[in-house]
């Protein structure tokens, strides 16, 4: 008979987290070995908000209903401390959630594409909320009271939240997410049907040993500097190292496996994320457009952009419902965003073109920017496909090409061209 004075046998972290992951593929079918990876190492550092100074979203995404995102989230949810599930919340309930007594809630949203989805209105306040509670200290300041008499007051952010919805989130949350692409399930692939009555139980159990095990660990983990892998830094190092930490806490083989998911599902999130506007624009002028030129008249340079099948700019989207091609005003406004190398913001400037001179934009206007924003050029073959597109070099007119290709640009151009208003 054990001795009330006997200490409890320690827990190992590395086998809890195996339990943990098998309990997952019972019920979930991801689409990554590294997914699996990264959703328990996420279940556990939930325990360890009072330890860590910041916090990894995850989002569960998917194109298509029924590709397994609500069970995702529903799994979490037994796994999780205090967690609660919501389908749309306001800002203020959110804050008031999190500063309750009783300790730091893991927030679950599902369909989180009704919260950001166009007919949504962007949600501004909830989206700030998700923003800022990554990182301890995070505060907003919000009045509390009835009718005049009422008093400010700041609420907290901070905690763990995992989402799950169709399409795609803000930028500004993917950037401090781990993303899980779901996908629906192949023929072949089977999993165990849920069963709350049953199997919640179960996911409870876990996570009352994750609490258990991550108890021992807040000084461990506080204090903890993960090394990560080559070439991870700024906010994905921010968004991976509470997971890192977990890992090598829990030792065995998940140090390693934390980090190759780590690779894999930053670079997964980096070649599916859509370049902002701007950044598309700029590596569109660079590749497509200039390809070594030194200036381009605007009318030369819409009608090269109007004329990629594979870009946007045909068809802008100005309000979320209209749909126009790109202008040259809506061009110098998306430009007038990035500087020139003497840090004034990008304009279209006068060219000389034969005996006119429209306006257009300079490469050494744009080179800041390219270098700054635009991922690393794709080297000369990446050019072949655009050596008809039409260029002023030198104050060469773009008139001086032969008849059968030849493309008479003015300001005046009146062809129609779309907008973005």
């Amino acid at each position: 008979m054990t001795s009330p004075n006997t200490p409890a046998p320690s827990i190992d972290g590395a086998a809890l987290l195996d339990e943990v992951e098998a309990f997952h593929r019972r019920f979930n079918i991801f689409p990554t070995e590294h997914a699996y990876v990264a959703v328990t190492l996420w279940d556990a550092h939930a325990h360890l908000m009072d330890a860590l100074d910041g916090t990894a979203r995850l989002a569960f995404l998917s194109p298509e209903p029924g590709s397994g995102k609500s069970r995702a989230l529903e799994i979490v949810e037994t796994l999780t401390p205090r967690a609660a599930t919501t389908v749309n919340a306001s800002a203020n309930a959110l804050f008031r959630l999190v500063a309750a007594d009783g300790g730091t809630p893991t927030i679950l949203f599902d369909e989180i594409d009704t919260v950001f989805g166009q007919k949504a209105g962007g949600n501004e306040e909830v989206r700030g909320f998700l923003n800022s509670g990554y990182r301890r200290g995070a505060k907003s300041l919000r009045c509390v009271g009835d009718g005049s008499n009422q008093t400010t007051e700041w609420f907290s952010s901070f905690c763990a939240v995992a989402m799950a919805g169709l399409g795609s989130l803000p930028d500004t949350i993917l950037t401090r997410s781990v993303i899980i692409r779901m996908r629906k399930k192949a023929p072949n692939e089977k999993c165990e049907p849920y069963r709350r009555r049953t199997h919640e139980k179960q996911g409870h159990a876990l996570r009352d040993k994750l609490a258990e095990w991550t108890a021992t660990l807040h000084e461990q983990v506080s204090e903890a500097w993960p090394e990560m892998p080559e070439g991870v830094s700024d906010r994905p190092a921010d968004v991976w190292e509470p997971l890192l930490a977990v890992a090598d806490a829990a030792g065995g083989h998940w140090p390693e496996r934390a980090r190759a998911a780590c690779v894999a599902l930053i670079k997964a999130a980096q070649e599916g994320d859509e370049a902002s506007l701007g950044v598309r624009l700029l590596t569109d002028l660079r590749d497509r457009v200039f390809c070594g030129a030194d200036r381009m008249p605007t009318a030369a340079i819409l009608e090269v952009l109007l004329g990629l099948d594979d870009a946007p700019w045909a068809d802008m989207s100005d309000d979320g419902q209209s749909i126009k091609p790109l202008t040259a005003r809506a061009l110098s406004k998306l430009l007038s965003q990035y500087v020139r190398p003497d840090n004034t913001p990008i304009r279209p400037r006068g060219i000389r073109v034969g005996s006119g001179t429209p306006k257009g934009y300079y490469a050494e206007d744009l080179s800041d920017a390219w270098a700054r924003y635009c991922p690393p050029h794709p080297g000369e073959s990446a050019t072949a496909e655009t050596s008809a597109t039409p260029q002023v070099n030198g104050g060469e007119s773009v008139a001086d090409t032969p008849s059968e290709t030849r493309h008479m640009f003015t300001e005046t151009d009146t062809r129609p061209l779309r907008s973005v208003g």
